[in-house]
């Protein structure tokens, strides 16, 4: 006879709700798993497929109508993660070919100016990423799962952000970002020089200590090594 209160606990655990899913999310994966590669985003391919653009114009829709539909910390943070990405996928998609996302609008428009709308709202980039998730969710690793669709920009994941797995998905992307992206962190045995990201958004790391704690949680860094940074790299994250 099994007992009853192992049989409460699975009863109870299958009975509790999963994270919702957005609806836009199964046409979302399947995109990133065709064009998202290890050595940058297939571009020039999916430019060259009408359906696929067609697809992602369709989920620049989805995200500028509704908010997420998981109202949880996880299931929002997760949402206004792929928003933003989807977001700049359709900038780039609209203009290529293009070189640098710095070719999109003058000034770095592509961030300043309110060219994108999310649940409902019309913003610019910039402000999605600071008041829709920074400042709300005040998560520093943030910085790398969204992305700039630039080279020294932590890659775009082949896979949405999910509530279910987000807190993984967020490490993952963190540690890969330092431990195996030159243009992350490199160690030259003197210096170490990390992503301009840590300085552009110092104030996001000082919770952890300062940049050089956060990088040292991921990377082994000695004590006696100083922080530089390096010259971050505006060309355009496509697949070379």
């Amino acid at each position: 006879m099994i007992p009853l209160r192992p049989l409460l606990a699975l009863a109870l655990l299958l009975a509790s709700p999963l994270p919702a899913a957005e609806s836009w999310e199964p046409a979302y994966a399947a995109l990133l798993k065709k064009y998202v590669t290890p050595v940058g985003v297939d571009y020039a391919a999916w430019k060259a497929a009408p359906a696929d653009v067609a697809a992602l114009n369709a989920l620049v829709a989805n995200v500028a109508r509704s908010g997420p539909t998981d109202p949880s910390r996880a299931g929002r943070l997760a949402f206004f993660i792929n928003a933003y990405n989807v977001a700049m996928l359709g900038q780039v998609l609209a203009a290529y070919p293009i070189g640098s996302v710095k070719d999109i609008a003058p000034d770095f428009g592509v961030f300043t100016q309110k060219r994108v709308t999310v649940a409902g709202e019309t913003l610019s980039l910039n402000d999605l990423e600071r008041r829709r998730l920074l400042d709300a969710f005040v998560e520093p690793r943030i910085h790398f799962a969204i992305n700039c669709a630039s080279r020294s920009c932590p890659p775009l994941q082949a896979e949405p952000f999910t509530a279910a797995r987000l807190e993984a998905q967020l490490e993952a992307a963190t540690k890969a970002y330092l431990t195996a992206n030159p243009l992350g962190l490199t160690l030259d045995g003197k210096t170490a020089r990390a992503s301009e990201i840590f300085t552009w958004y110092a104030k996001d790391f000082a919770a952890a200590g300062g940049a050089p704690a956060f990088i040292r949680r991921y990377r082994d860094v000695p004590p006696e090594i100083p922080f530089a940074s390096q010259p971050y790299d505006w060309s355009l994250n496509a697949r070379r």
